[in-house]
């Protein structure tokens, strides 16, 4: 069992709150964890699964099953398939008026799951789960930087027996979820949705043009616009948004976005094997998105956002908590170095501390204020700073 570093947070919750829910891509870990906590429970747990027909009946009748196991914790995973439960469990929740009474797993956001939060308001606590980080495998599976930047973190993936294995695990993600997870959602064709994700692919980390995309897809802005927050709420997409400042400079205003995991960008776009990443454009970017895939799971208090200027000068991400905030440049080679972009947005924004992060496990001074670290370094520094 590879730990995570979101399990403590999901425990304390669960002893806290009436209502846990952990939110986050399908097949990233959340059942996993969700029977691990099961496991260590010590007041009895039932487990339901709305996607198992079996379990699903149990609920035609819920307010009766759930009342009989009401000394138990109850686990429901993908709550989002049952709506309307969420006002059966504020009635039961303040009928009782414990913690720890139910444990839901959800593949939508929380913007999609929007009924919970008017329902449950002040009864539920929202823990997001991504797939495997950097940090979380390192220590704990015999894996080079260079297999994790080639499969990426969805556990099917990264565990798979071989590259070939993992590869066709992504292809067959991506297809289910296309083409059985978007029914779900109406109004969202699977071709078009699959050509707008394979196109972020090829523009992973950039900004998003929608009336170009639109053009492309022969969709409206608005309609690139309403799939784009489809698959940010489905948790298949990061969008980072650029820094709101009253900086005299002229800044890009529209969001850059991501693919949620390197290895599906990997695969959305046919490469096979770190050779031919290395040998692509979108090389730089997938080092990007594991570095925001770990500070999204480290820090999920704090606000991640970038700065670009007109001109193209650019810092990757802003980390912005309390009163601090923190520039992180992303760099994916061994012997970094900053250009005068970057110093140019650097002397603007006066950030309480720099980093440039590189696929090596290390720290430097590059200049004053100014350090090369790799990963788990930025997080433990990160750790410190924020704290004081």
């Amino acid at each position: 069992m590879i730990p995570r570093f979101r399990t403590k947070d999901i425990e304390r919750s669960l002893r806290q709150n009436p209502v846990t829910a952990i939110l986050g891509p399908r097949q990233c870990g959340k059942t996993t964890i969700a029977k691990e906590i099961m496991e260590k429970h010590n007041q009895g747990t039932i487990y339901l699964d709305i996607e198992r027909p079996s379990d699903l009946r149990k609920l035609d009748q819920a307010e009766w099953f759930l009342e009989s196991q009401s000394d138990k914790l109850i686990v429901i995973d993908e709550i989002q398939r049952k709506p309307e439960l969420f006002p059966l469990l504020r009635s039961l929740t303040d009928e009782k008026g414990t913690n720890g009474q139910y444990l839901i797993l959800g593949s939508a956001s929380r913007d999609l799951l929007q009924q919970s939060s008017e329902t449950l308001a002040g009864r539920i606590r929202y823990v997001e789960l991504s797939p495997f980080t950097w940090n979380e495998v390192e220590e704990n599976i015999s894996l080079r930087i260079e297999d994790y930047l080639d499969r990426g973190g969805f556990p099917r993936s990264i565990l798979a027996e071989d590259s070939e294995a993992s590869f066709d695990w992504r292809i067959n993600f991506i297809t289910t979820f296309l083409e059985r997870d978007l029914l779900q959602f109406e109004g969202f064709p699977p071709e078009t949705m699959r050509r707008l994700w394979k196109m972020i692919a090829h523009n992973n980390g950039q900004t998003i043009n929608f009336s170009r995309f639109g053009g492309s897809l022969g969709i409206s802005h608005t309609t690139v616009r309403r799939y784009i927050d489809l698959l940010k709420s489905a948790f298949m997409l990061h969008v980072v948004s650029p820094l709101e400042t009253n900086m005299k400079k002229r800044l890009v205003k529209s969001p850059k976005v991501y693919v949620c995991d390197c290895g599906l960008t990997n695969a959305l776009l046919d490469l096979h094997g770190f050779d031919h990443i290395t040998g692509h454009s979108v090389f730089g970017s997938l080092w990007e998105s594991v570095v925001l895939s770990e500070l999204r799971l480290r820090f999920p208090k704090a606000e991640i956002s970038f700065m670009r200027t007109s001109n193209g000068s650019e810092i990757d991400f802003i980390l912005t908590y309390g009163q601090k905030t923190v520039a992180i440049e992303c760099k994916a080679g061994k012997s970094p170095s900053l250009n005068r972009g970057n110093y140019s947005v650097l002397r603007s924004l006066q950030p309480d501390s720099t980093f440039v992060v590189i696929p090596e496990s290390t720290k430097y001074l590059l200049k004053e204020n100014i350090f090369a670290v790799g990963l788990t370094e930025l997080c433990k520094d990160l750790e410190t700073l924020l704290k004081k």
